[in-house]
């Protein structure tokens, strides 16, 4: 089974699955962020503009994310991949 389709056994697998990013200056936390992050990884998109939406249309699967927010959420997403990319 795809790490994406796993389904946590209790709450404390859960919280194991969710990972802090800072969104607009609230610390938020996003349930399959690193997975998220992997697959997005994988599909070699090309440029930021793709990667951010993809970012932001797989983590709103897991995770309720404000419409009013999404281009905040996207611009953090972004940053983190980057930054995930670099500590590679």
């Amino acid at each position: 089974m795809r790490a994406l389709e796993e389904k946590p056994c209790c709450p404390e697998a859960a919280a194991r699955m969710t990972k802090r990013l800072t969104i607009d200056g609230i610390p938020v936390g996003l349930a399959k962020l690193d997975e998220v992050m992997s697959e997005i990884e994988k599909m070699d998109l090309p440029g930021d503009s793709e990667i951010g939406e993809a970012l932001l249309k797989k983590i709103k699967i897991f995770n309720y994310v404000p419409s009013s927010a999404s281009s905040e959420y996207k611009r953090a997403l972004l940053e983190e991949y980057h930054r995930r990319d670099r500590l590679c």
